[in-house]
């Protein structure tokens, strides 16, 4: 074993030139490569090497080694599973920080809106926060230089730097017009994967967990150990929209609420040593919390391991649609020029033995869409029948319900999200519900802060848009081109103004005033939390032995 990792450790530290030099070092040493047969890896790295060089040398333009190089990477991995990928050196870091859960910047949530730099929400903690930058802030000089008609990247190159540098900002605010300029300490900043956690009711705690990045179980713990401070007894853990991280992050989370010698996820590779088995110790806290757990077909790979844990061993429900489908299990090898390969090297199975990777014909567009165009059928959907294909492999749970292999993971009870039209979907990816709070805001933000104070359920419960309010919406969205469909305005208007009160909780109380407003109208929450006394009697009648 300890050769096979040596060997492996190898591969891993050599670029590719290196490896083809060595080939020709072997070679003309008369070793025993001369031995192995034509269609061995040292072969085909030298016709690499040679059509490279031949490319290089006689095409008929000027042509980028290195372009050529990531391209034939690409197209290798094209031939082997959707989710094998290269990542070039440009964006390896912010890769790298999102599954870190840091970076070191001044700490604020923005948007750029009508070619102005806009504070959402200076990062709780962060040094932005601590020099007295607020929410509606508008950032117009950076160093001396006009912000005004700054694009995305360019703000990360401006107010991104290493941890302990200096940036001045001038910003206009509202009250203040003479603005005001603030010089930042640069800081690690946390990138929260837990993006907001309340509790619902009395006994209803709810967990949005967005990824599963290196800081995830632990912002998990503290979340629930917050909530069970406040009564909590029952918990819907919000997946939805979760494309997966870290393994190990999602198994130490399904620990906390499986009880002891519960298989959580069991790998297998080509190579031993990546058949790995994870079973819960017993150390977590939760294992007799009531639990309902949201899923849509966003949710994939470390979502599905935790969901179909707890669906295999009858621990909760799962309510909402049917996940991505993602079985595999990638691991990175950093290259020498500051890019990586994330490899396939495992697939993971579910406790009860599913492989629930979706089939790979090889076109990666069509493999992605099938995820987001599956017709479903929603109602209650205990005993699975809703996925009786009998091309699927069987499995059975704990309590003796059957479930699927090969296409995700399917709920409990399905319910499908309310699809938007055309008509707002325009407000959104044209801001006009940002530009529409900030705006308001600006003339009622104080009056907002003196009713509700730190009573953001309050906010979600009793605010509302009246017809004058949207109107004003409606003048912004003209402004911004966005065309009036009546029809389609009527059918969306609860979610139109779920949005907009969203946007105003948001600035007034970030993550969650932003999710408890949306929440209000979200039918899949609404299902989840009337599932918890199924979901109970099912647990109920595992752990007592009875089906």
């Amino acid at each position: 074993m300890d050769g096979l990792k040596e060997s492996f450790m190898l591969r891993k530290r050599f670029s590719l030139l290196t490896m083809v030099s060595i080939v020709a070092l072997s070679l003309f040493a008369g070793s025993m490569l001369t031995m192995l047969s034509s269609d061995t890896i040292y072969e085909q790295l030298n016709k690499f090497k040679d059509v490279l060089s031949l490319t290089e040398k006689y095409y008929v333009e000027d042509v980028d080694s290195q372009k050529l190089t990531e391209s034939a990477i690409t197209g290798v991995l094209s031939q082997l599973d959707p989710h094998s990928v290269y990542i070039p050196s440009s964006q390896l870091q912010r890769v790298n920080e999102e599954f870190q859960g840091s970076f070191d910047g001044i700490g604020i949530e923005y948007q750029v809106l009508n070619d102005t730099l806009l504070v959402v929400a200076p990062i709780v903690g962060g040094p932005s926060e601590g020099v007295g930058m607020q929410a509606g802030d508008k950032i117009v000089k950076i160093n001396d230089t006009s912000a005004v008609g700054i694009t995305q990247a360019g703000v990360q190159k401006k107010l991104r730097g290493p941890r302990g540098t200096k940036v001045r900002v001038f910003v206009l605010r509202v009250g203040l017009p003479d603005g005001i300029e603030f010089e930042i300490t640069r800081d690690k900043i946390p990138l929260y994967t837990v993006d907001v956690s309340f509790m619902v009711d009395e006994k209803v705690g709810y967990v949005n967990v967005t990824r599963f990045a290196a800081t995830t179980y632990q912002e998990f713990a503290e979340a629930l150990a917050k909530l069970r401070q406040q009564g909590m007894t029952r918990l819907v853990m919000d997946l939805r929209g979760n494309a997966g991280g870290y393994l190990e992050q999602s198994f130490k989370m399904a620990n906390e609420i499986l009880p002891q010698g519960k298989k959580i996820v069991y790998t297998k590779g080509r190579r031993p040593e990546f058949d790995e088995e994870y079973v819960a110790n017993g150390s977590g806290k939760y294992a007799d919390v009531g639990l309902v757990i949201l899923v849509n077909n966003g949710s994939a790979s470390a979502s599905e391991i935790v969901a179909g844990a707890v669906q295999d061993h009858d621990r909760g429900l799962i309510v909402g649609e049917t996940t991505f489908g993602k079985g595999l299990v990638q691991r990175q090898f950093d290259l020498k020029d500051g890019s990586a390969l994330r490899l396939t090297t495992a697939r993971y199975f579910t406790p009860s033995g599913r492989l629930i990777q979706r089939p790979f014909n090889g076109d990666r567009a069509a493999y992605t869409a099938e995820a987001y165009d599956r017709e479903e059928t929603e109602g209650e959907n205990l005993q699975h029948r809703a996925e009786g294909d009998s091309a699927r492999p069987r499995h059975t749970t704990a309590g003796g319900r059957t479930v699927y292999g090969g296409g995700g993971i399917t709920p409990d009870i399905i319910v499908k999200a309310d699809r938007l039209t055309e008509y707002t979907v325009q407000l959104r990816n044209r801001q006009v519900f940002l530009e529409y709070a900030e705006r308001y805001l600006a003339k009622n933000g104080d009056a907002l802060r003196q009713r509700y104070g730190a009573d953001v359920a309050r906010y979600a419960r009793e605010f509302t848009m009246t017809p004058a309010m949207l109107e004003d919406l409606q003048a912004i969205a003209k402004a911004k081109g966005v065309e009036f469909k009546k029809d389609q305005y009527e059918k969306d208007l609860p979610y139109i103004k779920a949005f907009s009160t969203a946007f105003i909780g948001r600035t007034l109380w970030r993550n969650e005033g932003y999710t408890r407003s949306m929440l209000q109208h979200d039918n899949q929450f609404a299902r989840a939390l009337a599932a918890f006394p199924e979901a109970e009697k099912i647990a109920l009648g595992v752990r007592s032995g009875q089906r």
